[in-house]
């Protein structure tokens, strides 16, 4: 039997790991010289790329009150992120702008992951607002500079996908974050609102663009290793001239690798390898 952590070991042994997690990164910010991104202003005239998600999706077995918690905890971050400037030079952090997520702020108990297991807390479900952030940044000269994956399974069957699998983000306050920074000489902002249905984002600028970004996923696939079924694919992103047309970078970003999770049926048999 593997060796517990210290933060396994108990609930309070678990609080002491998240003190420490929490205490030890609002030191190294004070610390850091980081410039962050806390200006709200009127829209930027140029949109670089737009996206929204369906809020209330079918997970497996997961309770659907929890899906509508979590549009009540995404409605709430929504105006904390919306119109955010990230100007030359600054950093963008998730949590610096949606602070601690708890029941005095109105926030509900939501889908949480830690581990790979399946839970809920209060805030849950804003893996949802950092996927949407991350998948505008994909699409952008922003350079992410802070991305936790949801490493090493595949905890949901697919439903209505649109964003290729792996490219998800894992946070946690206020030490697992989501953070980008602008090292370009033009100034970008999030426009971030809800619908009944969907969460909405949009990524502009305050200049046209020279480059466009588009990402795709290649060899998807399942495997079976040891009579457990892996989801594997490679991720890229293109880098396309907007004058030409012509690709000028290919790079990949992230190759899955990924326990399957949940029941077979929910896999298409023409994928299984």
């Amino acid at each position: 039997m593997a060796r517990k952590l210290f933060s396994q070991i108990s609930p309070t042994t678990y609080a002491i790991s998240v003190w420490k997690g929490r205490a030890f990164r609002h030191a190294r910010d004070l610390i850091s010289g980081t410039k962050y991104a806390k200006t709200k202003a009127a829209p930027l005239p140029i949109s670089v790329y737009k996206h929204s998600s369906l809020i209330r999706r079918k997970l497996g077995n997961v309770d659907m009150q929890l899906q509508e918690n979590k549009a009540v905890n995404l409605t709430l971050t929504t105006p904390q992120i919306d119109g955010v400037l990230i100007r030359p030079g600054e950093t963008f952090s998730f949590w610096k702008l949606a602070g601690k997520l708890t029941k005095e702020r109105g926030y509900l108990p939501g889908l949480t992951i830690s581990s790979g297991v399946v839970s809920s807390g209060t805030g849950g479900g804003m893996c949802q607002f950092t996927n949407l952030l991350h998948w505008l940044c994909l699409h952008s000269a922003l350079d992410i500079i802070e991305h936790h994956h949801h490493d090493g399974m595949d905890l949901f069957p697919d439903f209505g996908r649109q964003v290729p699998f792996g490219v998800g983000t894992s946070i946690f306050y206020n030490y697992i974050d989501y953070r980008v920074k602008n090292n370009t000489a033009d100034t970008f902002q999030f426009r971030m609102y809800t619908t009944e249905t969907h969460l909405c984002g949009e990524l502009l600028t305050s200049t046209e663009q020279e480059f466009s970004y588009h990402i795709a996923e290649a060899e998807r696939h399942f495997e079976r290793r040891d009579g457990k079924l892996f989801r594997r694919g490679k991720i890229y992103r293109h880098t396309v001239d907007k004058r030409t047309g012509n690709t000028v970078k290919s790079e990949l970003i992230r190759e899955n690798n990924a326990r399957v999770m949940y029941s077979e049926e929910y896999v298409d048999p023409e994928l299984i390898v």
